[in-house]
């Protein structure tokens, strides 16, 4: 996937639990873990906006692209 999660990063930055972003974001502690740990191929702009408030940062800073480079183009 060419969309890298850094929830986990910015938990550490800010000294904060999964089990208390889960509680403050309003989801299950199940869900949020599969979103630090990248298991999941979409997200609720409703998710994100909490995730942000509680953070106290913006959606850049949780989500990056890395371009995938195809090997059959650079032949």
């Amino acid at each position: 996937m060419a969309i890298i999660l850094r929830l986990d990063r910015m938990m550490a930055d800010r000294k904060i639990s999964l089990n208390e972003l889960a509680q403050k974001v309003g989801i299950a502690n199940v869900n949020l873990s599969n979103i630090k740990t990248g298991k999941v191929s979409a997200i609720r702009f409703s998710t994100l906006d909490a995730i942000c408030d509680v953070l106290d940062c913006q959606p850049g800073d949780l989500l990056e692209f890395q371009r995938i480079e195809n090997s059959e183009e650079e032949e």
